[in-house]
């Protein structure tokens, strides 16, 4: 259930669109929400009673933006490291759903361009939707499950299903990619309704009623799940991001996730929708 919201809002972005297209969702519309930001540390006093000047603007837009019932909407301004405040802000409020912008930036260069977003994403364990600053929000009717055995995979579809189960004429997307599948030219896949995976998910949604639609496409998993969510034209995407760190490097960025071959990764950059991650 998603109760308490964190919008970390830096003055740029898709995050205020984001936030409003997730308010017509009925279950979504019973959350509070805290829309924080983070004023980084100046060298003199002249410099931070500006950017905090700034700061008290910029959160005053995006409560104006928002819009929503004031009872239900908290305003924070914090000063310090932005990544760090972020997750000791999440922490604090027992977020469920951390919502954060993002530059879209491969792994490497999110490395040395200290990116606030890949850092939270890679330490934090709570929910999170990344929204990259130069994808279009639409109203959520369309929301895409990458399936797998996984328990994350399941907590994604779980989601999925309340999100869905109130939206008028929403529908259900399930992916579940093969790498293994080779199809010769000429040949037809096999029914992807017929996936041992997506088969629990399809009953699922059967019993709420909500519409469906399978797909089982061949190749690299990253790839076929972003172009399966531009093919489709999908509003959003829910990924299972699993915590593969040992609890020895909790307090590090995961540098194998950053520079190898991690799903949720590539996906974060390549995605055309917004992404929501469930550990």
């Amino acid at each position: 259930m998603i109760e308490k919201i964190l919008l970390a809002n830096s003055g740029t972005g898709q995050t205020e669109a984001m936030l409003k297209a997730l308010m017509d969702i009925p279950l979504i519309q019973r959350a509070t929400v805290t829309v924080l930001h983070v004023v980084p540390p100046q060298v003199t006093a002249d410099a931070m009673t500006e950017k905090w000047e700034e700061g008290g603007k910029t959160l005053a837009n995006a409560i104006q933006t928002i819009n929503l019932d004031p009872s239900r909407i908290t305003a924070m301004l914090r000063e310090g490291e932005p990544k760090d405040v972020v997750c000791q802000v999440a922490e604090e409020i027992n977020a469920s759903l951390i919502i954060m912008g993002s530059r879209g930036l491969k792994r490497l260069q999110s490395i040395l361009e200290n990116s606030v977003s890949q850092y939270v994403f890679q330490l934090s364990p709570r929910p999170m939707l990344l929204v990259k600053d130069d994808i279009f929000i639409r109203k959520i009717n369309r929301v895409m499950v990458a399936m797998d055995p996984s328990p994350s995979a399941q907590q994604c579809l779980k989601l999925a299903l309340s999100l869905l189960r109130d939206i008028k004429n929403g529908q259900l997307i399930l992916a579940h990619t093969n790498p293994d599948l080779k199809i010769k030219p000429g040949e037809i896949a096999a029914n992807p309704n017929e996936d041992p995976v997506l088969m629990p998910a399809i009953a699922e949604a059967k019993k709420l009623g909500i519409a469906y639609k399978c797909v089982a496409p061949e190749g690299k998993p990253g790839d076929r799940i972003c172009q399966t969510a531009s093919d489709l034209n999908v509003d959003l995407l829910i990924l299972g991001s699993p915590d593969r760190r040992p609890s020895v490097a909790k307090g590090l960025p995961d540098l194998d996730r950053l520079l190898g071959q991690s799903l949720s990764d590539y996906v974060r950059v390549y995605s055309p929708c917004p992404v929501l991650l469930v550990r």
